[in-house]
């Protein structure tokens, strides 16, 4: 019987695909979701390529069987919802409301299912779920009110459904901290007009202070695989020793 498979939402760059790398690393296999599916060829990593934005293809994915299907026999189930957006960026009178929309359904709702659809479809094993989420959520910036608010929810979430204490499943939302990502680079071209606080993500890049995507991945598996997952809510990957 297999130990453990892991699913990654958002695999094809950045962190996402670091923590494929590193679950494979550790010879745990991963069904990897995301619009764009990688060059990669380990036998061990299924790809299904899928706009978790679009909630009525993702409620169809979830209702057939494929889910089931790669369960199969594992006896542990970590899910990594890493998928998530920066935008809309700006002051409130100025976003555009289908771009709020589509924030709100990849940051919150398809976790949200995502994250329901297997702790119904995998009772009776250990279920571990991981949010990464953000400084933001717990930090306000100005021009960031649909990503600080999307990244609360996975906090709240994580708090609540721990709360529920559904026997064999642990929640955490994790903050993985600043990181050397394509998102940090999208923060370096915004307008300030739109985001006045770019100058210190500038810094830290020029700086140095943005950890690699591997060293984060790293960090955030052995915690996701560790006894101590679970045992807070929400945690900052950067406080843990």
């Amino acid at each position: 019987m297999a130990d453990i498979k892991a699913i990654v939402t958002g695999h094809s760059r950045g962190l996402g695909a670091a923590i494929v790398d590193e679950l494979l690393a550790r010879d745990v296999p991963v069904l990897a979701l995301s619009r764009h599916a990688t060059s990669a060829s380990d036998p061990a990593l299924s790809q299904v390529m899928l706009d978790l934005a679009d909630l009525e293809a993702l409620g169809a994915w979830l209702a057939g069987d494929a889910l089931e299907r790669y369960l199969g026999d594992a006896e542990r189930v970590l899910l990594i919802n890493n998928a998530g957006m920066l935008g809309p960026v700006g002051s409130l009178e100025i976003q555009d409301a289908a771009d709020i929309g589509r924030a709100v359904n990849l940051n919150v709702a398809a976790p949200l299912m995502l994250s329901a659809a297997l702790a119904a479809e995998a009772q009776g094993r250990e279920r571990r779920i991981l949010h990464v989420s953000s400084g933001a959520a717990r930090n306000p910036y100005p021009g960031w009110s649909i990503y600080c608010a999307t990244k609360a929810a996975l906090d709240q979430h994580a708090r609540a459904a721990a709360a529920d204490g559904v026997p064999g499943l642990a929640i955490c939302s994790l903050a993985p901290g600043v990181i050397d990502t394509d998102m940090q680079a999208e923060i370096r071209t915004v307008n300030p007009a739109r985001f006045p606080l770019r100058e210190r993500f500038e810094a830290l890049k020029r700086d140095g202070q943005l950890a690699s995507p591997q060293a984060c991945a790293q960090r955030l598996v052995s915690y996701a695989l560790s006894g101590e997952f679970g045992q807070q809510p929400v945690v900052d990957l950067r406080d843990l020793g």
